[in-house]
């Protein structure tokens, strides 16, 4: 057994597919299929269910992931705080955000890294934001940009970079536009305005309390993957939507709608980085908490 079987092993888990697994691996399948092998073989248990057609982890296998994470961020750490001690940092760091986080944060944000450290590698994905947490806690990305949920899940840290408001929009040319941007929302007429909101996460359940609140049932006229998907499918006038003001401040589309000011408004995003707690002790994820990085 070495780290880079242990590497393979933690790859398989993650995907559960030999074929992108021996891809992130750099190695053949069947080299691959080997590896594991030989490391079950060592262990005297089976790791992973597999046959043609899917792959699975064993009860075995999912203890054995969580020692081997804990061994590779032990050896990460260790190797980093070696590599600090002798003056530069240098090693990779996987970091998930959306698109609208792209563009908001994230120059900013790596501008002082690679500034402050240059030889930090950034290997960058990008996707639906509400999925931040998950990749995270998954131990997919070491460290993710998102909203802070009401309650954050055992062993995540959070550090705040920004606040976002959370708001209602209309078509700029709704003929209920004036109607809609009271301040006081007009039961009836929220009741059958179609709505376009999130499927899940932080902005539907704030949504979902807001007309709960207001005793208002509403119309649910599609659930949209994407904020970036609700300004699209209001712009082009098929209902009112919720989307954080960022999202909004980075549309496109920002001239083809209109924001609701409505009271009581809904609860603002925080926005900051994820990592693990046990992962805070590597000094290439300590390095993004440092305050010159942070700072806006």
């Amino acid at each position: 057994m070495d780290l880079k079987q242990l590497r393979q092993c933690v790859t398989l888990a993650e995907t559960l597919h030999f074929g992108r697994a021996s891809e992130a691996s750099h190695i053949s399948p069947s080299a691959l299929s080997r590896s594991i092998r030989q490391l079950e073989d060592e262990l005297g248990v089976m790791l992973f269910e597999r046959d043609n057609r899917s792959v699975s982890l064993t009860a075995h296998g999912e203890r054995f992931l969580d020692w081997a994470r804990e061994v590779l961020t032990g050896w990460d750490v260790m190797r980093h705080r070696l590599a600090e001690q002798s003056g530069e940092l240098q090693g990779e760091v996987s970091l998930y955000c959306s698109v609208t986080a792209s563009y908001s944060f994230l120059f900013e944000l790596l501008s002082r890294i690679r500034r402050d450290h240059p030889r930090i590698e950034i290997k960058l994905h990008t996707g639906d934001a509400e999925h931040a947490i998950a990749r995270v806690m998954a131990g997919n990305e070491d460290i993710a940009i998102g909203a802070r949920p009401d309650s954050l899940p055992a062993g995540l840290a959070f550090q705040a970079i920004a606040r976002s408001p959370l708001v209602f929009i209309a078509p700029a040319g709704h003929p209920q536009l004036r109607q809609l941007s009271r301040r006081v929302p007009e039961p009836k007429l929220w009741a059958t305005t179609p709505m376009i909101l999130s499927e899940s996460g932080l902005s539907r359940q704030r949504t979902d309390r807001w007309f709960r609140e207001l005793g208002i049932q509403p119309t649910v006229y599609a659930q949209v993957t994407g904020n970036e998907a609700i300004v699209s499918m209001v712009s082009l006038g098929f209902g009112v939507g919720v989307v954080p003001k960022i999202v909004l401040d980075n549309s496109p589309l920002v001239g083809e709608v209109s924001v609701l000011p409505l009271r009581p408004a809904l609860a603002p995003y925080e926005v900051g980085l994820f990592t693990l707690e046990k992962k805070r002790r590597s000094p290439l994820v300590a390095a993004f908490w440092s305050p010159a990085v942070l700072a806006r």
